[in-house]
């Protein structure tokens, strides 16, 4: 590879810019080699706002607009969850690479259109599940793979905060995919999926608030050998947000905020071995430099949240869904 070509810098643009994408937008301006290009908002003046705090070039108050932009070579798609699918479609028509916030629609029936229309456009297409990319994460998975505690017997993993009601928020709004489930609780499910994969049985039992919006679930996943996930998702109260690994001769335990950067705990015979990555940023800039990656290497997929996994994923949502009686 011509190191020219390597070192190109990636032009980003954000559509949608509600409290994740300044996340995103704060950890980009860490990454090398990439720049905030152009910001689209439906309002204008939310626009040039975030444009300046953030350095961005251009600042639209239309999406279409900033996937017309031909300087702009892949955009985050950092709107509410009904519009992923919309939204996505719109940039891979314009040639764009999309890095689109999880979960990455509404169903699978979608995401199988979104992969269909990166397929035949041939443009790059990842699902931003940043826990993934995250050192802390990494380490776990390969510990797992490799054994190093034996195999894995169960999996305990939650996510859980209290937020007031209000159905004039995006969370709590059923019609943009709100409540708990698609919010947080693809986080303990994606515990499940990357480590144990596809469950033979899945339990669930939900609660939910007076808009039909779920304000929690609780869900089991059986897997062979009698090896179970027990998983949860609340807005009603605050949970120790911890995902633990019991396996056959000790724990693995990511400790508090376990899908965000935090630290491991190695548990056996008594003994705890804490593992600190001393993280420095929000966390947001590890996926980001993955895609960055790709999009130089000119891959039209990930070789870690690749399409199959990321079908896996929304399935797993919408058979949890089915169960609960979880319709939008």
């Amino acid at each position: 590879m011509a190191e020219g070509f390597q070192k190109k810098i990636i032009h980003w643009g954000i559509i949608g810019l509600g409290n994740i994408a300044h996340k995103f937008a704060q950890d980009l301006l860490t990454v090398p080699d990439a720049k905030l290009y152009g910001v689209a908002s439906r309002s204008q003046e939310n626009a040039d706002e975030f444009a300046t705090k953030y350095n961005a070039t251009k600042a639209y108050d239309s999406y279409e607009a900033l996937a017309n932009n031909p300087n702009i070579d892949a955009v985050y798609i950092a709107t509410p969850h009904a519009l992923h699918k919309e939204n996505t479609l719109l940039c891979l028509n314009h040639g764009k690479a999309v890095l689109c916030e999880k979960p990455f629609a509404m169903n699978a029936q979608e995401v199988d259109v979104m992969i269909a229309k990166a397929k035949e456009k041939n443009v790059l297409l990842m699902e931003a599940l940043w826990t993934y990319f995250l050192p802390h994460y990494q380490y776990v998975l390969k510990e797992i793979k490799n054994e190093a505690f034996g195999k894995v017997l169960k999996v305990e993993a939650d996510f859980g905060f209290y937020r007031g009601f209000d159905d004039s928020k995006r969370l709590f709004k059923k019609s943009l995919g709100g409540g708990s489930l698609l919010d947080i609780g693809i986080y303990p499910i994606f515990s499940a999926l990357s480590t144990l994969g596809i469950p033979k049985e899945i339990n669930a039992s939900a609660t939910f608030f007076d808009n039909g919006a779920d304000s929690s679930c609780n869900m089991i996943f059986k897997y062979d050998n009698g090896v179970t996930a027990l998983l949860k998702s609340t807005l009603l109260e605050k949970t120790p947000t911890e995902a633990i690994f019991y396996c056959e001769k000790g724990t693995i335990k990511i400790n508090g905020g376990f899908f965000s950067p935090t630290t491991v705990s190695l548990i056996k015979d008594k003994k705890e071995k804490i593992m600190d990555f001393g993280y420095s940023t929000i966390g947001y800039n590890f996926e980001t430099i993955h895609f960055n990656n790709l999009l130089r290497e000119g891959k039209t997929e990930s070789d870690i949240m690749g399409f199959e996994f990321s079908r896996q994923l929304i399935k797993t949502l919408d058979n949890v869904r089915g169960i609960v009686k979880l319709e939008y």
